[in-house]
């Protein structure tokens, strides 16, 4: 088997880029995906702020170390499974993920470019960029959706744990990217462009 062709999709909480990575699963062909999302440590290892409330933003809230050890074993192969991470939402079922090694992975996440050990293994690095009004507005509109956070909650961890690393991580990650993609509307002649590549 060679080496699979690995690309790596960030931006900031409510960019676009789990859509954008949705897109680009139905739009190549033999891609498979390993999102960051499912790599969370336990919520009781959360570091939670001083009113009390877990910083799921924070560099150390994920399982860096293991979320490179699976690459790579995608990378050379193998198949692996874990189960997802719901966040403690308790009208949520947990399943069982499992992710096969294909010609293309898909790695998916707020820190893919930042952690230098998973940078390292990138072959193209892609950065949706949109603004701060817009990101707000699909992290509300998500976490109530998908994670069953009421507004004021949504609205003080944007404050307090989602923009402080925004700033700190994310948009300074933007400048490992090879292509940094405006979502301010519509992604079309980017996504067009980049599976074109991808399935050729």
């Amino acid at each position: 088997m060679s080496k699979p062709y690995v690309v790596g999709i960030t931006g900031g909480s409510g960019s676009g880029k789990t859509r954008f990575m949705e897109s680009l699963m139905r739009e190549t062909e033999d891609a498979s995906l390993l999102s960051m999302d499912h790599y969370y440590v336990n919520i009781e290892q959360q570091e939670k702020d001083d009113q009390g409330i877990e910083d799921f933003d924070r560099l150390e809230s994920i399982d860096h170390d293991k979320y490179v050890k699976d690459l790579k074993r995608l990378m050379s192969g193998e198949s692996i499974s874990f189960p997802e991470y719901t966040f403690n939402n308790s009208d949520t079922n947990p399943k069982e993920i499992t992710v096969e090694s294909k010609p293309i992975i898909l790695v998916e996440g707020i820190f893919v470019l930042y952690v230098p050990e998973i940078r390292s293994l990138l072959d193209l690095k892609l950065y949706i960029e949109a603004p701060d009004y817009l990101m707000m507005k699909r992290r509300i509109v998500r976490d109530a959706k998908e994670r069953g956070y009421d507004l004021e909650d949504v609205l003080y961890r944007y404050e307090h744990h989602v923009a402080p690393s925004y700033k700190k991580y994310i948009e300074p990650s933007k400048k490992w990217a090879d292509l940094v993609i405006p979502n301010h509307k519509d992604f079309d002649v980017a996504l067009k462009v980049i599976t074109t590549f991808l399935n050729r």
